[in-house]
């Protein structure tokens, strides 16, 4: 669901488990937030690209899915050209599968 205001969101049930996708529109980046379960902030990665690489930095650190993190941040920054902010509130570790359908997932509602 997106609106006019730049936000958008989405729950997606993969493997028995819920999560919240949440992203926030502005000219020059993006904040993302992923949950699973309540509305918690969690785990954060910052990501800017500018440059032919982009630069990534940990704000909170995640005890089990900090790859994910930072991948969904470079990638998002890089398309984008500027700044991503993702924060993720994960119960428990996630599967490669349910991993890459929330970043299809995240991808497909910064593209429309």
């Amino acid at each position: 669901m997106n609106s006019p205001n730049g936000f958008s969101q989405k729950t997606i049930s993969l493997e028995s488990r819920n999560f919240s996708l949440k992203i926030l529109k502005f000219d020059n980046g993006y904040f993302v937030s992923i949950t699973e379960g309540s509305d918690n902030l969690g785990s954060m990665v910052v990501s800017l690209a500018t440059g032919p690489t982009p630069i990534t930095t940990t704000v909170i650190p995640s005890r089990t899915e900090s790859l994910f993190l930072k991948l969904t941040a470079e990638r998002i920054s890089t398309r984008m050209r500027g700044i991503a902010v993702v924060s993720s509130f994960i119960k428990k570790e996630l599967e490669p599968d349910t991993a890459k359908a929330i970043m299809i997932e995240i991808m497909e509602m910064i593209q429309s």
